[in-house]
């Protein structure tokens, strides 16, 4: 869009009658982007909460699906070992109804030897006993009853009837071993059933449980869908919104073009939007005829800042508010790129922090501008001077100038006024500012175990504790209704990361300028201190300081300990530096770097 915007202010300029219309127009259309632009950033939480959703559902079910295969294999290998041991049993079954029919055959071949042997022992015992019968003189009466006892006939006949017994008998056996063959033992019978029951039990238990995952995943499946269909729709509506739809402006805005909010409420309220539009267009051309339309350059003296350094008529580009905020936060991230690119110490970045930015600031616009530098540093100059309200472009500008006037007020029955004359700023204020905003993030994120994005209150007042163990209850109390009053909260929860996110102008939420401003009244207060520690002195050595800097902070280590000391004096070499210092000019220097406590204050005895 860039090179649309620079066409387009072409054209406003080329055009001096439709300038005005086209301006507003300009405005409008900007007006609109940010408002789109705002809408996606609180769309991303809800797409980012989808997309968690989503991930989770796919979890859950893959999760549900790995343990239906997990038990449906047991199931299916307890299955198959019954089956081998319901076939082996069959077949140890046949082997031993095998051995009966052997032992059978066995037996009945074995009978009919026996039965055989039995008839030719009383053929030849009958035999004998005719035989000898005949020789002998018995009475006629005992003859007669032997033959009437050993009469072959009537054994022959008892013989038949034997043998159709056996026969029959054979018949019997055979029938009972054909209608029972298959009939397993009793004792077998009933655990086979116990066992099958066990089984059926375990069975139905499965098939219980995989209904109820079967259900649980239906309707997981009917969330996800019901989830990825209100996601379509509200893109689709987005989508629609962005093509079709016009904002309402928001008129309050208007309050740092015309003057003030109080002089802004005048001329607009009560007015409908076309009035209010013609009053904004008429302040506008008051405004732009009064504004510059070129800059005079400072010339190239050694005088003047490096980035200024220019010569002839200078065209002003009329930077907004916006263009300002990206344009020094695009400064401060090349300028922290090139600064890991060589190494320094602590002390070494602290001594030249400010001409390093005027420098680095002169070589930015020269690269990104060209033969256009000196249009932009000017231009850029003049909006930071417009917007010196913000505490973000305040700060840079007076780190830039190297000159700031403290004055903090932490809150109200409780000012901490250091007034002192005009000095350098160090760099280290805007570093230790994003160390302290990062650091408390990194809290929160850590605080969030669930990585829902929301903390409850009593979380959040923990976290704060955690992330700013020295502030003390009312601080926190601060923080926490500043929080609750920047966003809707839900159900007592507080999103944590809308707390980052910018407004349309590119500027922090009113939250993260309560941190910065609570943490620069307790660096105040902790120079304070040092200065009523110091109050007997009107010049300090090096182990004077070191002294009153380990009264007020015990817990100070070593290290920040020799910073803050190079900081005052503007050396490293602190044990050779034997001169003494003013004690106003110690304090003024400490009050312009990032110099904090590192422990609680010492309890009086």
């Amino acid at each position: 869009m860039k090179a649309y915007r620079e066409v387009f202010d072409y054209f406003i300029e080329a055009f001096k009658t439709y300038k005005p219309l086209l301006s507003a127009i300009k405005r409008e259309y900007d007006t609109t982007l940010s408002y789109l632009q705002e809408q996606i950033r609180e769309l991303e939480p809800l797409r980012a909460q989808l997309v968690l959703l989503s991930e989770q559902c796919e979890q859950r079910i893959l999760g549900l699906r790995e343990l239906e295969r997990a038990e449906i294999r047991a199931v299916k290998q307890e299955q198959q070992h019954l089956l081998q041991v319901i076939e082996s049993m069959k077949e140890q079954q046949r082997g031993l109804q095998t051995q009966v029919c052997h032992l059978k055959e066995e037996l009945a071949a074995q009978y009919l030897l026996y039965r055989e042997e039995r008839d030719a022992r009383k053929l030849l015992i009958a035999s004998i006993s005719n035989m000898s019968y005949s020789t002998d003189e018995e009475p006629e009466e005992e003859q007669d009853e032997v033959l009437k006892d050993d009469d072959p006939v009537k054994e022959k006949l008892a013989l038949k009837v034997c043998r159709e017994d056996l026969s029959r008998a054979q018949v019997e056996l055979n029938r009972l071993h054909a209608e029972y063959g298959d009939v397993v033992p009793r004792r077998d019978w009933e655990n086979l059933d116990c066992m099958y029951q066990e089984n059926l039990l375990k069975l139905q238990t499965l098939q219980s449980d995989f209904d109820q995952m079967k259900s649980e995943y239906d309707t997981l499946l009917g969330v996800h869908r019901e989830v990825s269909m209100q996601r379509d729709s509200l893109q689709s509506e987005l989508e629609v919104f962005q093509e079709a739809s016009t904002p309402r402006p928001h008129w309050e805005q208007c309050a740092d073009v015309i003057g003030s909010r109080e002089r802004c409420s005048q001329l607009l309220d009560g007015q409908s939007s076309q009035k209010r539009l013609e009053i904004l267009l008429e302040e506008l051309s008051s405004i732009s005829l009064e504004q510059k339309e070129f800059f005079t350059g400072l010339g190239r003296s050694s005088d003047v800042p490096i980035y200024l350094r220019y010569e002839g008529q200078l065209r002003n580009l009329r930077l907004k508010k916006n263009d300002v905020l990206r344009i020094i936060k695009d400064i401060w991230k090349g300028k922290a790129s090139e600064d890991e690119k060589v190494p320094l110490s602590q002390s070494d970045r602290c001594l030249d922090a400010s001409s390093d930015l005027k420098e680095f600031l002169h070589k930015y616009l020269e690269r990104q501008h060209g033969e256009q530098a000196g249009e932009w540093a000017y231009s850029l100059l003049d909006a930071i001077k417009r917007y010196l309200k913000d505490d973000f472009v305040g700060l840079f500008y007076d780190i830039l100038t190297g000159k700031v006037k403290c004055t903090c007020s932490l809150r109200v029955g409780c000012r901490i006024e250091l007034s002192v004359a005009l000095r350098q700023v160090d760099e280290s204020l805007y570093h230790g500012q994003t160390l302290l905003l990062s650091h408390l993030l990194k809290v929160f994120i850590q605080t969030d175990s669930a990585e829902t994005g929301l903390l409850t209150l009593s979380e959040f007042s923990e976290a704060l504790r955690m992330a700013f163990p020295l502030k003390g209850e009312q601080d926190i109390e601060e923080l926490v209704v500043a929080a609750q009053s920047n966003q809707e909260t839900s159900k007592g929860s507080i999103a944590y990361q809308r707390l980052y996110t910018e407004d349309s102008e590119g500027g922090n939420s009113e939250f993260l300028a309560l941190v910065k401003r609570q943490g620069m009244a307790e660096r105040h207060q902790y120079i304070n201190q040092l200065k009523v520690q110091l109050r007997d002195r009107r010049e300090v050595s090096v182990e004077d300081l070191r002294t009153a800097f380990k009264i007020i902070d015990p817990t100070l280590d070593s290290a920040t300990l020799d910073w803050n000391l190079s900081i005052v004096f503007q050396t490293k070499e602190l044990r050779l530096h034997t001169a003494l210092l003013d004690t106003e000019v110690a304090l003024q220097r400490l009050s312009v770097a990032n110099v904090s406590r590192a422990g609680p204050m010492p309890q009086l005895e």
